[in-house]
């Protein structure tokens, strides 16, 4: 199986219903800035601090790109992860090298000891971040390549 690539996608929810009569699925619908997606949560679904989604939250759902999609519109992904973010915060999910550089090359983090680092269950992470799969939660970032950041939470994905 191939490496998860995870897509952000940033919007306030309009809407949370059951999916196809399944009571554990949930069809949620974005509304973006530039239009609506719609993403199915079950029980595999990553949410961030275990937080009950409403309507009119900001948040930032993740897709995995290697998955196939149905061809529809408006487009609905399979969710892997949701956070809820703030207004002038940004959150990415991939993986970090030990140097806690994005495979994408997207972005570097420079933790401080403000940062959290906690694993998906909320524990303390007592060991270096990289060499994982990381969600982190950040504000500015620096210009250079990458764009370098001080991030205020990382969620270690063990």
């Amino acid at each position: 199986m191939a490496n998860p690539i995870f897509v952000p996608v940033t919007g306030i929810i309009q809407e949370i219903a059951p999916f196809q009569n399944q009571c554990c699925n949930q069809l949620i619908t974005l509304r973006t800035s530039e239009n609506v997606v719609n993403f199915i949560l079950n029980a595999d679904t990553y949410v961030v601090d275990n937080m009950q989604l409403r309507p009119g939250m900001r948040v930032t759902a993740f897709y995995d790109e290697t998955l196939p999609v149905p061809l529809i519109y408006p487009p609905r992904y399979q969710a892997a992860l949701i956070a809820r973010t703030g207004a002038n915060e940004n959150v990415m999910a991939d993986f970090f090298d030990r140097n806690l550089n994005a495979a994408n090359h997207s972005l570097k983090l420079n933790p401080s000891s403000a940062t959290q680092i906690v694993t998906a269950n909320g524990q303390r992470f007592n060991c270096r971040p990289g060499g994982h799969y990381l969600i982190v939660f950040y504000g500015v970032t620096t210009r250079s390549l990458p764009p370098q950041t001080t991030p205020r939470k990382i969620i270690v994905l063990c």
